[in-house]
């Protein structure tokens, strides 16, 4: 049985044994502020460098902790914030009631978008469970939610060595041929520290979380990802720390302060190889073949947007462009290089499209690995992130690639906007 099989005979058992807010045995999420933790557990890694022995408390217990707001629209239907500094995500997509299978009330909280999953029963203002990720086979991870605790890390109030808000120069996977550069932009007011990590191809989004005396601790979670920084500031006032993705990536990095750091520009890492035009025809979600050719897209400028379903830059990028396509007279289409077989990839492509309300279609490209990806634009040299934008102008000619998306967590956002927008008015004005 396939993994949508499954999803959609779980639903079905959950829903079965759901009952009416008027059963004596119906109980709601408490609402107002919870503290989720996923139980990544991995064991600790000795990524710092100095001569001092280095131990964190939420790293050795493999807490990866994030907050979240349950919010009632009406008496009886509520929907979930997820809530990273800045940023507040609706999950919507909610099943909860009795499970008659275990006699406990059951909690599926799904994001389509992403295609993962938590699923959890609820009891004594506590939800124990697990967060699954339906395109890795077998992956889950463990997760709990306590209500009324709205701290991330800790409650604890050490009075800071340093302040670290501004810019730092940054390495990740130091001394191995995997090693690439990042700034980390940090945010800091007393014991809160927030931010986030700039790399050449996109961002790691909203990053919450505290400083305490010379430790700083950042988390994430978004549906898709779930990543966890830990570090450590140095005599020197440089950092050294670890980072770790779900349950089994883990990383070193290090950073020092500095406010003149750059990453190469983002439209010189991908290049056109040929003057000739790009032509393509794939298919819709409905399985209908959408070609450059069609009459929608004569005399255009058009967006070329490669992406996947299941990578929230991506989604940080579609609805930068929504707001483009309102101000332009544009086309967008995207292409989509998905983790399933064609059929199931469609599918997802299909909920994908509903979900994220996009005014263009989302075609699909292919499997989600970049070499697979590049094969299908001989017209460019590679194809090294998710999302690629590639600005054609009315021939179909490639006038500009932006690799990877500063999204909306760092500083760069504006300024690509601007310079996003001043070329396609220029290209219209051609």
């Amino acid at each position: 049985m396939n993994r949508v099989a499954i999803w959609t005979v779980l639903s079905c058992i959950i829903l079965s044994g759901c009952v009416s807010p008027q059963d004596k045995f119906f109980k709601k999420l408490p609402p107002g502020v919870w503290r989720g933790v996923l139980i990544i557990d991995e064991p600790e890694v000795q990524a710092m460098q100095d001569d001092e022995e280095v131990s964190y408390k939420v790293d050795r217990q493999g807490e990866l902790p994030f907050n979240f707001e349950v919010v009632y629209d009406t008496e009886d239907d509520f929907h979930i914030e997820i809530i990273n500094g800045d940023e507040r995500i609706v999950v919507d997509d909610i099943i909860y009631g009795l499970d008659r299978a275990t006699a406990k009330d059951t909690l599926i909280a799904n994001f389509p978008v992403y295609d993962t999953y938590i699923r959890a029963i609820y009891e004594d203002n506590m939800i124990e469970g697990d967060w699954f990720v339906n395109y890795k086979d077998g992956y889950s991870i463990p997760f709990k939610a306590y209500h009324g605790q709205d701290h991330r890390f800790t409650t604890t109030k050490v009075e800071p060595v340093t302040d670290l808000s501004g810019q730092w120069a940054t390495t990740f996977d130091i001394d191995t041929e995997d090693s690439y550069p990042a700034i980390a932009e940090f945010k800091q007011d007393g014991n809160r520290l927030s931010g986030t990590f700039k790399t050449e191809t996109g961002d790691y989004r909203y990053l919450d979380g505290t400083i305490q005396a010379n430790k700083l601790y950042l988390s994430t979670f978004d549906g898709a990802h779930a990543f966890l920084f830990l570090g450590k500031v140095l005599e020197d006032g440089s950092i050294t720390g670890i980072f770790k993705s779900g349950k089994h990536y883990v990383s070193n990095w290090a950073a020092v302060r500095d406010a003149t750091a750059t990453l190469p520009d983002m439209t010189t890492l991908t290049t056109a190889t040929t003057a000739d035009p790009i032509s393509f025809a794939f298919k819709n979600s409905d399985g209908n073949l959408v070609s450059l050719e069609d009459d929608r897209y004569d005399d255009k400028v058009k967006i070329i947007d490669i992406m996947g379903t299941w990578c929230p830059n991506c989604k940080d990028a579609s609805d930068y462009l929504k707001g483009i396509v309102k101000d332009y007279d544009i086309e967008v289409i995207a292409l989509a290089y998905e983790r399933y077989d064609e059929a199931q990839s469609l599918a997802q492509i299909k909920r994908y499209e509903a979900k994220a309300q996009l005014p263009w279609p989302v075609l699909y490209g292919g499997s989600y690995r970049k070499s697979e990806a590049s094969k299908t634009f001989p017209q460019i040299d590679k194809i090294m992130s998710y999302p690629t934008l590639i600005v054609l102008d009315r021939d179909n000619r490639i006038s500009k690639i932006y690799t990877g998306f500063n999204g909306p967590a760092t500083s760069e956002y504006t300024a690509f906007d601007q310079s996003f927008r001043q070329h396609l008015t220029s290209l219209i004005n051609q």
